[in-house]
């Protein structure tokens, strides 16, 4: 025997003796010597069997044990000992019980450490196998139970109910089903080429859904992220026709999956490219193909042509972001030229992809390389003269605070709300009745067509209470002007800005020139009222610190007054702001601007309840001037902020909302502090002297306070009055632009001459309107008085004050753009042109609507800017066009 077999020397005992312990050793709680106790690696556990040398001294001995041995290993579990896997060997004394067989071995017995829980192919296979079976169970079980939509029995649309803020009926409408179901046969080959081309190109080959776009959206609603719809033609199809359900649940999502497998393994694809296009919505309230071509084009579908096709198959994609007329009430973005831009690529691209895949002629799609002329977007009758711009304010704020009301478009569209607005119809009625008779009286196209087409009217009025939006004049009428005046025209606003630049110097005050840029943004002085600034004409404008302010070209800056005249005595032309706004000097204020410092003037102004969306960006020093063009819902809705000792709430137009469950929303008036009392109250008693006896005595109400503030831009393309009483804010604007919708580009257009008058400024047409209105409005209400401001701040660059110069003869109006010097000549008008025939150092655009530059009406924008304003060209689509009522994101 070889010596690693050798054992070691047993105990003085018989063989036999040894036998029996190994025998028993199961059952006489004797422990078994370890293994390899003695050292050798064979050993058995019980190594008491052997003699010395490893014989036994009985002869049957030997084969005993071997027995005895086999037998309790035998007994012993598979892969270790009592302890375990990673236990300590067995020391029992006898055969243990065999392991019970478990149905899923996991933890697995046979393993030990990490590997007991790492799961075996047999689990991992039998697992995924009765995984997919319960799917197919499931997937079955929903397939049988779901039932092929029926177009005609699920489109149960209602109408909405709008009502005034009394509670009588306004209208009921824009929830009605337009709609009629036509067959294949009526509708043009090249109208289903073009879905299919732009949709859906594989439709007549695919099964009816898309497994990743519906693992996109089933992923994306299980985390609370937006929804997406089926990417297929069927899927767009049984999301249509189920308009009993349009929750967005995983539970309607499945529902919609099993739906459009059996719609696509039962129905034939013409059947279902038929149903999706009688039962899409293609905006202007028009469901299906045949609705959709009365809608936009007054002819039957069948009649359409493939550049029309194309447009309608770009609709699709959302109307209110393709319909050329817009939907401003609804988004800000979707401007009427924002939206002719995306439906005239979204239909080219159609047209191309037509050729490409074999549906369309090249030399036939060469044809349509413009949109198609459109007609009316409104055949309701409905929603003639103010209706229509009230129910698109009230069905915009709907959806645009969608969170909180829980109304999505599409649920909009379907109907059966009861919507309670703030518009009280009196008001309502007596801002377009003070309107239409200085329109009727003055504004008079056929006897002065070059200088009286294309004027608009907008006004909004703001209770500062609430914010609730009283009245609104939104043009002539809804079904001719679709552009809401109210809410967004892209018109800037000239010198109603002014308040916002006294109210940021009386807030945050002016820096300290005396002190580097970082020190001077925390060491500031409060402005008083009486402090002073010079009034003179062709100011060159500083920077705080007393250094030149220059544009990007190294050029100086020179700001003009009000018919270039100089306020105050020579030589230091020195006034107070009290008096420079009441004469609506601009360099006093754009000055007091730069000192102040312009991203405080824009924080003012939002604060005061402007909408960052509408405001230019402040590098310039026009900036204080007016040169942003928020809304006049935005407008009254600031001025209410000042009415209301400063206390901002945003203007809204919806009270409360119900349907079949009851009320599901009511407005809440949320309130914060725009400025303080002593701020607000110091604004309001310094707007009440421009009304008593500076630019806006024409808004005089006998027996009332009144405070107010002109303002007209450059180039005399918008003139504004804002006014406001304490119990109501009122906004008033004027411009002329061409509103033909079938033009790319419309333009804001000069006023000189329009309505007999030389010029248009803010105290002419605006504040008369806003008298006549306000005397209507206010007729039933108490005469209050605003609160006796406190002092505030205190009296900066004080001199002896010498006389003031006697101020121009004409009310408020524009003088020329800057001039780089003084000694050239004044000009009529800003000329378009850096050179000497234009005053203004950064160069003119005879098309801007009032860019960064000098004089503007009553102290308004000058006439270009060293970087574009939004409206620089004129083009009321350009640029900033976002102020809107909810700004936007919009407002």
């Amino acid at each position: 025997m070889s010596e690693h077999r050798r054992k070691p020397p047993q105990p003085q005992e018989g063989g036999r003796a040894a036998t029996r312990r190994g025998q028993s050793g199961s059952s006489s709680g004797r422990r078994a010597a370890p293994r390899g106790a003695t050292g050798s690696p064979s050993d058995s556990y019980g190594s008491g069997f052997h003699g010395p040398g490893g014989e036994d001294p009985s002869s049957g001995g030997r084969a005993d044990a071997r027995r005895a041995g086999g037998r309790r290993r035998a007994a012993e579990p598979a892969g270790g000992r009592r302890g375990g896997p990673s236990g300590p060997p067995s020391r029992g004394r006898g055969r243990s019980a065999p392991a019970k067989k478990r149905l899923i071995d996991y933890p697995r017995a046979d393993k030990y450490g990490w590997r007991r829980w790492v799961p075996s192919w047999k689990l991992v296979t039998g697992l995924f196998v009765g995984f997919m079976g319960s799917l197919v169970a499931v997937a079955g079980v929903g397939y049988a139970m779901v039932g092929i939509p029926k177009v005609d029995e699920t489109a149960t649309a209602q109408n909405n109910v709008y009502y005034w803020s009394d509670g009588t009926q306004m209208v009921a409408t824009g929830g009605e089903t337009n709609r009629q179901i036509i067959d294949l046969s009526q509708i043009p080959e090249a109208m289903r080429w073009a879905v299919i081309s732009q949709e859906n190109k594989t439709f007549y080959d695919d099964s009816g859904i898309d497994p990743k776009g519906i693992a996109r959206a089933v992923f994306n609603m299980a985390r609370g992220g937006q929804t997406q719809g089926g990417s297929t033609i069927t899927q767009q199809y049984v999301k249509n026709a189920m308009l009993n359900d349009q929750s967005q649940t995983i539970s309607r999502k499945f529902k919609e999956i099993f739906v459009s497998i059996k719609v696509g393994a039962e129905q034939d694809k013409d059947d279902i490219i038929e149903g999706y296009l009688n039962s899409a919505y293609y905006g202007r309230n028009a469901y299906g193909i045949q609705a959709a071509a009365r809608a936009y084009f007054d002819k039957d579908a069948i009649k359409l042509n493939e550049g029309e096709c194309a447009f309608l198959a770009a609709t699709l994609k959302g109307a209110t972001y393709y319909d050329p007329a817009g939907a401003t009430s609804i988004d800000a973005a979707a401007t009427p030229e924002a939206n002719r831009r995306r439906a005239q690529a979204q239909m080219q691209d159609t047209l191309d992809k037509m050729v490409e895949y074999g549906h369309l002629d090249a030399a036939k799609r060469a044809q349509f390389p413009t949109l198609p002329k459109l007609e009316n977007p409104r055949s309701n009758t409905q929603l003639s003269g103010q209706t229509g711009y009230l129910v698109d304010l009230a069905n915009g704020y709907v959806i645009t605070h969608s969170k909180e009301t829980g109304i999505t478009q599409d649920k909009l569209q379907q109907g059966g709300y009861s919507i309670y607005t703030t518009f009280d119809r009196k008001k309502v009625e007596q801002l377009e009745k003070a309107v239409s008779a200085v329109q009727k009286d003055n504004i008079k196209p056929k006897e002065r067509p070059d200088t009286d087409t294309h004027v608009q009217f907008g006004g909004a009025s703001v209770d500062p209470a609430t914010g609730a939006i009283r009245a609104i004049y939104g043009g002539e009428d809804a079904t001719k002007h679709f552009t809401n005046n109210a809410d967004q025209t892209g018109s800037q606003v000239g010198s109603t800005f002014k308040p916002f630049v006294l109210a940021a110097a009386m807030t945050w005050g002016v820096r300290d020139k005396d002190l580097g840029s970082s020190q001077a943004q925390d060491e500031r002085t409060i402005v008083s009222p009486e402090s002073l600034f010079s009034g003179k004409n062709k100011l060159k404008i500083k920077n705080y610190d007393g250094t030149i302010w220059k544009n990007e070209k190294g050029e100086e800056w020179l700001q003009t007054n009000d018919g270039q005249a100089s306020h105050g005595s020579p030589p230091n032309y020195k006034i107070d702001l009290r008096e420079a706004m009441r004469e609506s000097v601009n360099s006093a204020f754009v000055q007091l601007g730069m000192d102040v410092g312009l991203d405080k003037v824009k924080e003012a102004a939002e604060r005061a309840g402007i909408k960052e969306s509408s405001l230019t960006g402040a590098d310039f020093p026009s900036f204080s001037i007016g040169i942003s063009d928020p809304s006049a819902i935005r407008m009254a809705g600031s001025y209410a902020t000042f009415a209301a000792s400063g206390k901002q709430r945003d203007p809204y137009s919806v009270q409360k909302v119900t349907s079949q469950d009851g009320v599901i929303y009511t407005h809440k008036t949320e309130t914060k502090e725009g400025f303080t009392s002593e701020v607000a109250d110091n604004v309001t008693d310094i707007l009440k002297t421009v009304v008593e006896k500076g630019t806006g005595t024409a808004a005089q109400l006998p027996g009332r306070e009144v405070a107010g503030k002109t303002g007209t831009t450059d180039g005399n393309k918008s003139a504004w009055f804002v006014g406001y009483t304490p119990q109501l804010s009122t906004a008033i604007t004027m411009f002329r632009y061409d509103d033909d919708e079938t033009k790319k580009n419309r333009t804001f257009l000069e006023m000189f001459g329009t309505g007999g008058q030389k010029k248009i400024h803010g105290a002419s047409f605006p504040a008369e309107i806003w008298h006549d209105y306000m005397a209507e409005a206010m007729k039933n209400l108490p005469k209050k008085s605003f609160p006796a401001p406190r002092p505030i701040g205190e009296v900066l660059n004080e001199d002896p004050i010498p006389s003031p110069s006697p101020s121009v003869t004409e009310s408020e109006e524009a003088s020329p753009s800057p001039s780089p010097t003084p000694s050239e000549t004044q000009q009529p008008e800003p000329s378009p042109s850096p050179s000497d025939t234009c005053n203004n150092f950064f160069g003119c655009d005879n098309n801007s609507g009032g860019a960064n530059g000098g004089g503007n009406t009553d102290g308004g924008t000058g006439t270009t800017s060293p970087s574009p304003s939004p409206s620089d060209t004129g083009d009321v689509t350009k640029g900033n066009s976002n102020g809107g009522f909810f700004g936007g994101s919009s407002g």
